[in-house]
């Protein structure tokens, strides 16, 4: 008797590793379905880029990456993880050319920049959610840890502002999986990605002018949803002159209002 207990138990403990080995297999087989980093690759100058996701698919999720193909709109949108000095001049810039934009913050820059984002919301510009922490949020699987990563930066954002944050999200490093489009969209938040940017988040090996303009000039194309980062210091620079080549260049600049109203 003892020895078929062993047996049995044996069995079972067998059994056990293996659907937990079948368990961690299909985990790993679904992160690697689901899980991305959003990026573009550009067939020729002028042309709307591909992303690793259609406009289509991303529908699904009210999430977008660019607008109308046949329209010359610009949609503006910068990502500031923390403040530099740079974006009461970059502020200053889009009040002269009358350009509306979009401000994904982090809660702590709520905290720390709170003149700023109420001028923001003052001119007109959306402040978006950026999350509070700057995660991967593909690494979170959990509704609970999710809402709160949005809920503490809108939290804040209202005590601050005294009105509700504009619900626009955009993933930290555009890191993403289907599970967080579909919690974001559930919370009611609009999933904001792009499809024109460059490297310009490096604070030690900032990119020069003409390597600016090179690619910020030669990628631009219709309906682009364009991110820029608030701490580039070659942003600051040539940022009024950037918006007035994309004016002479025909093209004008559109709020995520805007590019949303023209996806329903």
């Amino acid at each position: 008797m003892e020895k078929s207990y062993r047996i049995r138990l044996a069995g079972f403990g067998a059994l056990l590793l293996a659907l937990i080995a079948m368990g961690g297999w299909l985990r790993l087989q679904k992160e690697a379905v689901e899980t991305a980093s959003w990026g573009l690759s550009f067939p020729q100058p002028g042309q709307c880029p591909a992303g690793n996701a259609s406009a289509e698919e991303l529908a699904a999720w009210d999430a977008v990456y660019v607008g109308d193909p046949d329209a010359p709109v610009l949609y503006l949108t910068f990502d500031a993880g923390y403040e530099n000095g740079y974006t009461a001049g970059i502020l200053d810039v889009l009040a002269k050319h009358k350009a509306p934009a979009a401000f994904f913050v982090v809660g702590t820059y709520i905290q720390q920049n709170p003149e700023l984002v109420k001028r923001m919301a003052a001119e007109g510009h959306i402040v978006g959610n950026h999350t509070w922490h700057h995660w991967d949020m593909d690494k979170i699987g959990d509704r609970a840890t999710f809402t709160q990563e949005l809920r503490d930066v809108a939290t804040a954002y209202e005590q601050l502002v005294g009105s509700p944050m504009p619900n626009y999200y955009r993933p930290p490093r555009g890191v993403y999986a289907e599970q967080n489009l579909s919690m974001a969209q559930e919370l009611g938040y609009r999933t904001v990605f792009w499809s024109l940017a460059y490297v310009d988040w490096k604070q030690d090996d900032q990119p020069s002018r003409e390597e600016a303009f090179d690619k910020l000039l030669g990628r631009v194309h219709n309906g682009a949803v364009v991110l820029l980062h608030s701490t580039s210091a070659t942003n600051a620079e040539i940022l009024d002159e950037l918006l007035t080549k994309w004016e002479e260049m025909g093209y004008r600049f559109g709020s995520l209002e805007e590019l949303y109203q023209g996806k329903q």
